[in-house]
């Protein structure tokens, strides 16, 4: 896609066949690679549908434009004594699926920049630039482009630059009609101000921010309780609107959360986004040994998509609470004598917080309403 965005799969930087009687014969049967399920010409396609978008996320520091075999990025690091860089790669999982039904594909590209974006902001890192992977059995340049399209919007509208990516066509690897998204990014932060949740001690408050949905996370879960329903009908339940309507709806970056923060002077000692693994997995990977976390699951109200999903899968609720953020999507832990102030800056640059709990002596996540209550957890698992 990007940079390297020139066609379909591994073929896409052969260029024209040499021999052009070979050419030629191949147009005329509609070429033999086309026959065998890749079609080259369609990601050109793809590209030209997509490249003034990714064109428009490229800052000065990039050098180049698309087709290259590499993505150039002159990296500047002003004010930082030891620039670090923080990098993470992720997909979407079946939320792919969900696009397929709905048919609202735009949504994934800004799921999986928001997503590794988040993911890297945990350590206090801003992003830098990042790279996707779209894989389909059957390349479809309007959906590929969609997809682009939308990532390009949340990387401009993050000040990240969307340097790099590949479309692939790879049929008999994916079933035709379904497709993969996996995405790359690349940031920095200051080793000063490196937040490895070190310094996170029994007493101080943990400040929540909502998540927009399920985000890219449970949903397998959610299409084993949902797939027997009609997606476009209206739902009371959901107040007014559909499964087609809620399901999509994007992953939401906190970056501008964390910088409302630190322009406060909050001192924020740590951080969790809940993604896969829920508040049970995900909280305790910032923890230092001896320090647990108690939320007090009556502190919010679980949004009805979480509520229509445990109630039609069965899913006990302690398993509910790992497999999904049941409206839950960001966690900061700071001082409590700056809780107020956290929750002030927030307010004001828009954000709706609360305090979900706070740090305590001993490890894991506890519950404090036993009629919602999630495991005891240790240590969630990170690649």
């Amino acid at each position: 896609m990007t940079d390297s965005k020139s066609g379909a799969g591994a073929a896409q930087a052969a260029g024209p066949a040499a021999h052009t009687g070979t050419q030629d014969a191949d147009s005329r049967q509609g070429g033999a690679y086309r026959r065998a399920g890749v079609d080259i010409d369609a990601g050109h396609r793809a590209v030209a549908l997509m490249k003034g978008a990714v064109a428009r996320t490229h800052t000065p520091q990039v050098l180049g434009g698309l087709g290259g075999f590499g993505g150039l990025f002159r990296a500047e690091f002003a004010g930082m004594t030891e620039p670090v860089l923080v990098a993470s790669t992720d997909g979407v999982g079946t939320k792919t699926k969900v696009a397929v039904r709905t048919g609202r594909y735009g949504g994934l590209g800004a799921d999986i920049v928001n997503h590794c974006v988040n993911d890297i902001l945990v350590q206090g890192a801003r992003p830098l630039f990042f790279l996707d992977y779209v894989a389909m059995g059957r390349l479809s340049p309007e959906k590929v482009a969609d997809i682009v399209t939308g990532a390009a919007g949340a990387c401009e509208a993050l000040g990240v630059a969307l340097l790099g990516g590949e479309t692939a066509e790879m049929p008999g690897v994916y079933v035709e009609g379904e497709l993969d998204i996996v995405g790359t990014i690349v940031g920095a932060v200051d080793r000063p101000r490196l937040i490895d949740g070190r310094r996170i001690e029994p007493g101080d408050a943990v400040v929540a921010l909502p998540s927009s949905g399920l985000h890219t996370n449970g949903f397998s879960l959610a299409r084993l309780a949902l797939d027997d329903l009609d997606w476009e009908e209206t739902r009371a339940d959901l107040g007014g609107q559909s499964l087609a309507e809620v399901l999509p709806v994007p992953h939401r970056s906190y970056l501008p959360a964390f910088a409302a923060l630190e322009a406060a002077g909050v001192d924020v000692r740590g951080m969790a986004h809940i993604t896969g693994g829920g508040l049970v997995d995900n909280p305790p990977r910032v923890f230092p040994q001896g320090v647990g976390m108690r939320i007090d699951t009556g502190s919010w109200t679980v949004p009805p998509v979480f509520e229509l999903i445990v109630a039609r899968s069965g899913a006990a609720r302690q398993e509910a609470f790992r497999a999904l953020n049941m409206g839950v999507g960001f966690l900061f832990i700071l001082p409590a004598a700056q809780r107020d102030s956290a929750l002030a800056a927030l307010r004001a640059a828009g954000e709706s917080p609360w305090v979900i709990g706070e740090m305590v002596a001993g490890e894991g996540v506890s519950f404090g309403d036993p009629g919602s209550t999630g495991p005891q957890s240790g240590a969630g698992e990170g690649r």
